[in-house]
């Protein structure tokens, strides 16, 4: 007798956004967020890991519109599966402000990423933390990547902390721009010479790395207001701030610790970059390259 999937569901966004102190530079993006349903619209996956609250495109709109962000990088969730339209529609949406990144599966064509191209979308996400699934397959994995390689597109790597240092040989064969999602899920408590940190910054010596300065709540030991994950942001926008970018997460899917309030978040980036110029580097000119190039 089958018994039915118990699908965890996650917390929902702190509702009582902050007005920031720190008010973004124009043309600002937020560099890694979601759009989760309405489900009624746009249902997940049967076979998720989790179930979010619906954080739906006007939800984010809204929350951008507090933050002073003008534009965003929509990450398509794993709740979503691989069926893309709920994070196509919000691109479509935003009027050109938006831009995507995207899930696929194995047996994608040519032909699909080229629709998700016109669509919006500038690069493909691969999920290797244990919560998600765990590593995926690397023969699909390399053929996705050799695929996109001629379209200029990047890939995103979500991975665990403890995976970084076996991982990097792989990583360093890549051959298209590569992101590392939440400053690699170090964890703030075990210091910046912590093996996967040290090796994270050896990888950032790459011309074709990237990093994202978010997930400070999910590295954080010491909980709200996560202070102790601005070393590790400093560290990384000092080994290539060239090539560092900054997101919210809205709306912090699986969060098992203190829920992050956004407008504290983008004071905390005041924290690890003090100063303007590197700001705008961070928030404009870096997103410029990777998504708004063409």
């Amino acid at each position: 007798m089958n018994e039915t999937r118990k699908i965890p569901t996650c917390k929902g966004p702190d509702p009582d956004t902050r007005t920031p102190r720190l008010r973004p530079p124009p043309g600002a993006v937020d560099a890694h967020c979601h759009v989760f349903g309405p489900a009624a619209v746009f249902p997940y996956a049967p076979d998720r890991a989790y179930t979010p609250p619906d954080a739906p495109f006007e939800g984010l709109q809204k929350l951008h519109r507090i933050l002073g962000i003008d534009r965003a990088v929509i990450v398509h969730a794993s709740c979503h599966g691989s069926d893309m339209t709920v994070t196509l529609d919000a691109i479509a949406r935003s009027n050109g402000t938006m831009r995507g990144v995207a899930v696929v599966d194995p047996g994608i064509t040519d032909k699909e990423l080229a629709r998700l191209h016109e669509g919006g979308i500038r690069g493909v996400r691969f999920n290797f933390v244990k919560h998600l699934g765990g590593m995926p397959d690397m023969d699909f994995f390399k053929r996705v990547l050799a695929q996109i390689e001629p379209m200029g597109w990047h890939v995103v790597l979500h991975l665990d902390a403890e995976d970084i240092v076996p991982l990097a040989p792989t990583i360093e064969a890549i051959r298209v721009p590569f992101i590392i999602d939440h400053m690699g899920r170090v964890k703030a408590k075990n210091g910046l010479d912590q093996p996967a940190f040290k090796q994270l910054l050896e990888l950032m010596k790459n011309p074709l790395a990237w990093v994202k300065i978010c997930g400070a709540e999910r590295i954080s030991s010491a909980g709200a207001p996560f202070l102790d994950a601005v070393p590790y942001a400093k560290a990384l926008l000092a080994a290539a701030p060239e090539r560092v970018l900054w997101g919210t997460d809205w709306p912090h899917p699986n969060i098992s610790g203190d829920m992050p309030n956004d407008g504290d978040l983008v004071d905390l980036l005041g924290e690890s970059a003090p100063d303007e110029a590197t700001r705008k580097q961070v928030m404009v000119d870096n997103p410029n390259r990777l998504y708004w190039a063409d």
